[in-house]
């Protein structure tokens, strides 16, 4: 395995070149997924009537 600050270095040296590119773009994915499926389970079940006790 690579010493991490080599690791580092090369991160830095690519976001000199491409800017945040991949990394910013896989934060605001992932973040849009993460509200989209949280919105889901929140609102799946808004409305129901969670008590049986109707015959």
């Amino acid at each position: 395995m690579p010493n991490p600050s080599v690791l580092l270095a090369a991160a830095a040296e690519t976001s000199k070149n491409d800017g945040p590119g991949w990394i910013l773009r896989t934060v605001l994915i992932v973040g849009i997924l993460g509200a989209v499926f949280l919105a889901w389970v929140l609102l799946r079940n808004y409305g129901k009537d969670d008590h049986d006790d109707r015959d």
